[in-house]
């Protein structure tokens, strides 16, 4: 009798093992629905991979907001060296599916290289003007700066320097500073020139204004204004944008000294009106996340990226609409050189051996 009992109380136990065995395995199996779950979903997130000339912690803020409107997960990679060569080396393995650079000479070299892919889009070309995208869409401008003449407040007379023109005339002898022609910022002003005039019109303007420098080409375009604070020469060429920075430059105060010593004169107001380069983005050739990158470029293009955008760097928004800094507008409004940039990019190797031709930086 006592082992009967003693049977019916290890049955009773081994049932509740069994029990317990089926709700732990139930228990395990929901658990790895879950694991298996978020697994795909994490594999299938929407994402967007972006290849950046500008440093991720300048463009997080409007990338942030972008993947809280769309969902769309921004990954960024900072390649503001080697972008070209790293694209070239991983072919169609890139991970990279858009590009956010400065300058149309590095949007052109990426598409030359056959790098970029043509999209069309009705919200980019509503928010870009033609002169700042390309014509087949390979890429888009975001912002534009104005490639000006910083000129001494007393010793440069109103309309003495009208113009790019006004540059290579004998009143301006020893008067210039710049840093090398062969920078991609003087290129660029350069080919605009050969694409205005013509090559001959443009080599006699830069062996003319060689003529006119004070010293030798050299340093940043800070580095011209720094010069025209100390006498060293009356004007300079620059980029709007360094002007904010050095306006507002508290690491480096000094900076708003030789700031506060210069005007910012916005040449050809007259004529075909003042150069300007861009900063853009493009889509890649071998894009995985091609719409998602569409989307980013189109965010980019609108009124809250791009009044961000334009005031992180002191440039202006090419969506017309969308108001400037006021920094930037305490400097006037300009009529601008209305050429397709894509037009003044192919006479860049021309420029570039007028340079040579004229021993611009010898």
């Amino acid at each position: 009798m006592a082992y009967q009992i003693k049977g019916k109380k290890i049955m009773t136990s081994v049932n509740k093992l069994k029990k317990i065995g089926l709700i732990m395995a139930a228990a395990i199996g929901v658990v790895v629905s879950i694991a298996v779950t978020a697994s795909s979903a994490v594999q299938t997130a929407e994402k967007v991979n972006l290849y950046s000339y500008r440093q991720p912690f300048l463009i997080k803020p409007f990338l942030d907001v972008f993947a809280k409107q769309t969902g769309i997960k921004v990954n960024v990679v900072y390649a503001k060296k080697g972008m070209l060569q790293r694209l070239k080396a991983e072919g169609r393995n890139t991970p990279a599916d858009a590009v956010l650079t400065v300058d149309i000479n590095r949007l052109s070299a990426l598409a030359n290289a056959g790098l970029l892919q043509p999209i069309k889009s009705s919200v980019l070309e509503k928010n870009v003007p033609a002169q700042y995208r390309h014509p087949d869409g390979l890429w888009f401008g975001l912002t534009t700066r104005a490639r000006v003449v910083y000129a001494h407040k007393t010793r440069v007379k109103p309309g003495e320097v009208a113009s790019y023109e006004d540059l290579a005339k004998p009143h301006m002898k020893g008067r210039i500073c710049t840093r090398s022609g062969k920078h991609s910022y003087n290129l660029s002003l350069l080919a605009s020139i050969v694409a205005a005039k013509g090559e001959q019109a443009a080599t006699k303007w830069a062996r003319a204004v060689k003529v006119n420098l004070a010293r030798r080409p050299q340093g940043n375009d800070r580095a011209q204004v720094k010069a025209i604070k100390e006498g060293i020469c009356d004007v300079s060429l620059g980029n709007t944008y360094y002007m904010g920075a050095m306006v507002t430059n508290e690491k480096k105060p000094e900076q708003k000294t030789w700031a506060a010593a210069v005007n910012v004169l916005f040449p050809g107001q007259n004529g075909r009106g003042t150069h300007v380069n861009i900063s853009g983005a493009a889509v890649t050739e071998h894009a995985k996340n091609k719409a998602n990158a569409i989307k980013l470029l189109e965010f980019l293009s609108e009124k809250f990226a791009q009044k961000m955008y334009a005031d992180q760097n002191f440039e202006y928004p090419v969506k017309s609409s969308v108001a400037w800094h006021s920094l930037v507008a305490s400097w006037g409004k300009f009529k601008a050189d209305n050429i397709n940039l894509n037009e003044i990019v192919k006479h860049r190797s021309t420029a570039a051996k007028i340079m040579d031709r004229v021993d611009f930086d010898g």
